[in-house]
């Protein structure tokens, strides 16, 4: 793995446990052993770090979304649209990062709302074709249940960890 790529991981590790301000450039040089002047070489500010970070988040989720192997295990794209939710809560027990930034918002600089829109929007749009093809919705219908269902998703992910839960997901099912 790459300096930058150590970089990126070590830093979604930080914001998905922790949100935008759980990271400095000097404690990711300091746990990669480098120096902080290395992080800046990557990424000229914290904002772009972040940018970039949420911006391949969504390209790596929704790529996931195609993978041919995954598909085959789930009966709907929408049931592995919402395993996938619960899979990296179990596995990681962290939080989507652009649900824990898109929280943040208002704190955040312009490039990085920028990237957690895109996210959101990408996710909207996806699930609405989902649910066109496979619930034979109208447009605006399947939209305000994409809508619906990811905000579902994105709250669950906060009770799951509030309450120390993660049979919430389990009743997510009648949203689909």
């Amino acid at each position: 793995m790459n300096k930058k790529s150590q970089i990126l991981t070590l830093a979604e590790n930080k914001v998905r446990s922790g949100g935008y301000g759980n990271f400095s450039f000097r404690e990711l040089a300091d746990e990669i052993g480098i120096k902080s002047s290395s992080v800046h070489y990557y990424f000229r500010t914290k904002a772009d770090l972040a940018a970039e970070l949420a911006h391949q988040y969504t390209d790596v989720f929704l790529a996931s979304l195609n993978d041919e192997k995954a598909k085959q295990q789930e009966s709907s794209a929408i049931n592995l649209y919402i395993n996938m939710f619960k899979a990296a809560l179990e596995k990681d027990n962290q939080m989507c990062l652009c649900g824990l930034l898109g929280a943040q918002l208002d704190a955040l600089p312009e490039q990085v709302k920028s990237e957690i829109k895109r996210f959101f929007e990408l996710n909207i749009n996806w699930l609405q074709q989902r649910y066109i093809e496979e619930k034979d919705m109208t447009a605006a219908s399947a939209k305000a249940k994409a809508i619906h269902l990811l905000a579902s998703l994105e709250g669950i992910m906060i009770l799951s960890k509030v309450l120390d839960d993660k049979t919430v997901f389990d009743n997510i099912q009648y949203y689909t």
